[in-house]
């Protein structure tokens, strides 16, 4: 619904429908099959969301799917007689019905999901890395813009992925720890030159057996960073650096993610201990250091970045 007083240009009408028109063929919405299967489009969509969510109710499928109750019957009726999909009323609520793929339906969705997929890697093969990353943070930003910002209540699974740095990730470290702890701390440009520091001691010492970095990324976009490298002087112990979390996805569990990765690798690479450096005025980052067994063992004030701060040395034993 357009809202009084806002103006939508025909121009911008007229892309999205091209768009729109776009899609539809490349995803196939129009065929009588979907991927020359026995099922609909609409089949297929059930049995993805049947495959990962535990149990749902035909309710919150409705909802959630946005169908109607009488399609909704049929769509679920057809893939009962097919011996897809189980009904079992709610042993709580006896208006309630949860669905369940059977074991017939989750081999039909296996073939469907591995389909589906090597479709969507043929379709983007030809294009580079970059375009590819690009391709998909477009797609992110598309879905963000018309409000499809993922619930946590109902996504199958994470909202992000850990993975290594790749071109360009660690200039956008620098970058980010310089603007968020201005905005945020009013920290000056000497804590960025730290951090550009940090970084580049990572990579001209870089030991790949001991040292890693992980990059948080959403829905293609860079929202997270943690570094586990070697302490120079103490032999066995590893540092643990540079934690950040974009605000924009604070809440998702990111950061006590990246702590966890962080502490399974020192552990896996055999360290003993894994310190870290923070200052009080810190307390997210801190929480989450509890909350993963670290301990408080030594503090001071000190003045940097253009403040009075109070450092903190945290340790772990693993």
């Amino acid at each position: 619904m357009v809202m009084p007083g806002q103006a939508v240009s025909k121009p911008a009408v007229d892309a999205v429908r091209r768009f729109s028109r776009f899609y539809t063929r490349i995803v196939g919405a129009l065929d009588q099959s979907y991927l020359d299967s026995p099922y609909t489009l609409a089949e297929g969509r059930l049995l993805f969301e049947l495959s990962n969510r535990d149990a749902p109710t035909a309710a919150a499928l409705m909802r959630d799917l946005d169908l109607d109750a009488g399609y909704m019957s049929r769509l679920v009726g057809r893939l009962v007689r097919r011996r897809l999909v189980k009904r079992t009323r709610s042993a709580t609520d006896g208006r309630e019905v949860h669905l369940t793929l059977t074991a017939t339906g989750r081999a039909a969705f296996a073939e469907l999901d591995a389909r589906t997929r090597a479709d969507v890697a043929a379709l983007i093969a030809p294009l580079s890395s970059a375009d590819q990353q690009a391709l998909v943070t477009a797609m992110g930003r598309v879905r963000t813009l018309l409000g499809d910002e993922p619930d946590a209540a109902r996504a199958p699974s994470p909202s992000f992925v850990l993975r290594p740095p790749r071109s360009g990730d660690l200039g956008w470290v620098v970058q980010r720890h310089g603007e968020l702890y201005a905005r945020e701390y009013n920290w000056d440009e000497r804590f960025e030159a730290l951090v550009a520091g940090v970084i580049a001691d990572f990579v001209e010492n870089f030991d790949k057996q001991r040292e890693r970095c992980w990059i948080a990324e959403r829905d293609g976009e860079r929202v997270g960073s943690i570094f586990l490298v070697r302490h120079t002087e103490r032999e066995g112990v590893a540092r643990l650096r540079l934690l950040l979390v974009e605000p924009s996805a604070r809440g998702l569990g990111i950061g006590n993610k990246l702590v966890d990765e962080v502490i399974r690798f020192a552990r896996q690479a055999g360290y003993h201990t894994i310190t870290l450096w923070t200052n009080d005025v810190l307390i997210s980052a801190r929480k989450i250091y509890i909350a993963a067994g670290f301990k408080l063992t030594h503090e001071e004030k000190y003045e940097n970045f253009g403040k009075v701060l109070t450092s903190q040395t945290w340790e772990m034993a693993l």
